[in-house]
């Protein structure tokens, strides 16, 4: 294991429910995510991290979930984006076949913040390495609400997030008695279609 994800283990926590990478996945991905990152999946494969707040994921279970988020957006064409990790909550990581990690959404409220980078090929891997040096335990929790909810909900599975029951976006309250553990896949998608995606005023597009 590298200096880097020994970093990231250290900060986020050790790994959980590790699925490994089909041979098939890695050569899919080959020239749309970087060789850094391919090599990541085929030494650690897909798991949660620290319980289950942070999941590295396929991007092919994701690829609804991308395309309900951006269409009709201003991103919409603007790259193809991959996503290749989430929170426990709806922070979802995409990385762009041209601009890498230049867009985070935030599925809870339907907001994303996008970078403008220029990305040179031998950028790349330092970019991956990058990404899960400064990746954070608490930017993936949402107003401390993990371990409580971890507690009186329990853990994670591979495919469950936890998700406030009604929506916020239908007017649920931002409670803990609201979470529940929900399946990922189809919650992203209902929150993708309740409001429409918007930037942060912070968003440089």
């Amino acid at each position: 294991m590298d200096e880097v994800y020994s970093l990231f283990i250290e900060e986020m926590g050790e790994p959980m429910f590790r699925q490994e990478v089909p041979p098939s996945s890695i050569e899919r991905y080959k020239g749309k995510l970087p060789r850094k990152m391919l090599e990541y999946w085929a030494e650690h494969g897909w798991c949660g991290y620290g319980d289950g707040i942070f999941w590295t994921v396929n991007p092919q279970d994701y690829e609804g979930v991308v395309a309900s988020f951006i269409e009709g957006t201003a991103l919409e064409g603007r790259d193809t984006y991959h996503m290749i990790a989430r929170g426990a909550f709806g922070d979802l990581y995409l990385y762009g076949e041209n601009s890498g990690f230049s867009l985070k959404i935030t599925a809870f409220t339907s907001s994303y913040c996008g970078t403008v980078d220029e990305l040179d090929a031998e950028d790349m891997d330092r970019e991956v390495e990058g990404f899960f040096l400064l990746m954070e335990r608490e930017s993936n929790d949402f107003g401390d609400f993990f371990e409580p909810a971890k507690k009186s909900l329990g853990v994670l599975g591979c495919d469950e997030m936890y998700g406030f029951v009604p929506a916020l976006a239908f007017g649920g309250l931002c409670k803990l008695e609201n979470l529940q553990k929900v399946n990922a896949v189809e919650h992203l998608i209902l929150l993708s279609q309740l409001s429409p995606l918007k930037p942060y005023s912070f968003s440089d597009f």
